[in-house]
């Protein structure tokens, strides 16, 4: 099998459960829809939509839902050879409300853990790892071990080698100590070479929420892309050399919660295609405008002809 992906993610999984009804909390939502999830998942699904080989390294119940990630896995072309497995615990189940524009408050059910924090470091392709053009890793993998020890490993081993982009991923109701994050963090900052986060995300990372305050904290802790997601003011992505800020994509908003991933996997495409600062994040603002105006995360991610086509009507109409 070939062992050279576009891109190789590792973290979260598991099955999201949206309602039908909008506006309406759980208690009175009458139907839902099952769907792939988990940031790490959804990023590669994403990728793969995009045109590029992705995979995903994570972890599963023995289980029906976890019968279900893998069909899904298969028919949005994400490899799933590294997707194995824990007999101990059920495949993590996440429920969201919807109340557009800006609420969807999560339910995640990962207890008493999740497999996906199950990933040990002896079980990782290392070499198919180190060559792959993107590795993409997050906060949330960083939370418990044995998956902490295994994701630092596997960021030691590629030693910066092509692209390594940590997600921040803050979600506080994973961690059992809020302050010992940022000193995990800050231990993966020092292995790669993109983060990503919105204000929340940069001010555990760094201790700042002021976009370029946190993204010259980025890069002195070692990066050499900082991007930072401003909510309805975009996205500021800066290097060393060079800042550049794209404001947001307007759109109707039906379910904010994949924007952020879809955003991910356009970056991903962007960076492999040598693209330049600004065309990939109006690219991946684009992208995640688009999946912000659906209902789902991971079925919603868009082709790449869909993000070009809303990038024109954006420019005509601006010009109009």
């Amino acid at each position: 099998m070939n062992n050279r992906f576009d891109v190789i993610t590792m973290g979260r999984m598991g099955v999201d459960i949206y309602p039908f009804q909008t506006g309406v909390g759980l208690a009175r939502v009458e139907s839902f829809g099952k769907y792939l999830g988990g940031t790490a998942t959804n990023v590669a699904v994403a990728a793969s939509r995009l045109g590029n080989s992705s995979a995903v390294i994570s972890r599963t119940g023995n289980d029906p839902f976890g019968e279900f990630v893998h069909q899904a896995l298969h028919d949005f072309g994400v490899d799933d050879r590294w997707v194995t497995p824990v007999e101990a615990y059920p495949t993590p189940v996440t429920f969201c409300e919807l109340f557009p524009p800006d609420d969807f408050p999560l339910y995640f059910y990962r207890e008493p853990k999740a497999p996906d924090l199950e990933i040990h470091e002896h079980e990782l392709d290392l070499d198919s790892i180190a060559e792959a053009g993107i590795f993409w890793m997050t906060g949330t993998g960083l939370a418990e071990e044995p998956s902490r020890s295994a994701t630092l490993a596997a960021l030691a081993h590629r030693a910066k080698r092509g692209t390594t982009v940590f997600d921040l991923d803050w979600r506080p109701v994973f961690w059992s100590d809020h302050e010992a994050a940022r000193h995990w963090y800050r231990e993966a900052l020092a292995h790669v070479t993109v983060a990503v986060g919105n204000l929340d995300e940069c001010e555990r990372a760094v201790g700042t929420r002021d976009p370029e305050g946190a993204a010259e904290a980025l890069l002195e802790a070692g990066v050499e892309l900082a991007v930072v997601k401003k909510g309805p003011e975009g996205v500021l992505a800066r290097t060393r050399d060079e800042a550049t800020t794209v404001p947001a994509m307007p759109v109707e908003v039906v379910n904010g919660l994949g924007a952020g991933d879809a955003f991910g996997g356009a970056l991903c495409h962007g960076l492999l295609a040598g693209w330049g600062a600004e065309r990939t994040m109006r690219f991946a603002n684009a992208a995640g405008a688009l999946v912000a105006s659906r209902l789902a995360c991971s079925s919603a991610m868009p082709h790449a002809h869909e993000v070009e086509e809303l990038l024109a009507a954006n420019r005509s109409a601006r010009s109009a």
